[in-house]
């Protein structure tokens, strides 16, 4: 029996959140002077202009978006409602408040960079209210 449109619907959004926090995450991790030097990348600097480089912070937030990781694939894999709704918890406590920090503060970033910047946080901020409507329905007999 193939998937429901909920179904797909869930593990795309939490297929995004995956994608998204393992990217940082490894990036941040694995070459956080690069992260800090350079993300997101493509020639774009959004992470130096908000202040001096600490490679242990770096580092903290590529573990940090590892972890989320393991809990979005968790998720995305049992379709449980218990964990889509920890995952929409997870994914809201750090991107609320990462969104309310660059609303606050948009110096360094104009143009299409703070545009890019905040579209990403809402996005990464709005994905969780969409998993925990998504999962009222029953996804799991």
């Amino acid at each position: 029996m193939g998937a429901t449109m909920s179904e797909r619907w869930l593990r795309a959004a939490l297929g995004y959140l995956t994608l998204f926090s393992l990217q940082v995450g490894v990036w941040a991790l694995v070459a956080p002077q690069s992260f800090y030097d350079d993300f997101p990348g493509f020639g774009r600097v959004w992470v130096s202009v908000d202040g001096p480089y600490n490679e242990h912070l770096i580092r903290d937030v590529g573990a940090l978006n590892l972890a989320l990781a393991v809990v979005f694939v968790a998720a995305a894999v049992t379709l449980s409602r218990a964990l889509i709704l920890t995952a929409a918890g997870a994914a809201a406590v750090w991107g609320l408040p990462h969104l309310l920090y660059h609303l606050l503060n948009t110096d360094g970033l104009s143009g299409g960079d703070l545009v890019a910047s905040l579209g990403g946080l809402v996005l990464f901020a709005a994905v969780p209210a969409a998993l925990v409507v998504l999962s009222r329905r029953p996804v799991i007999a």
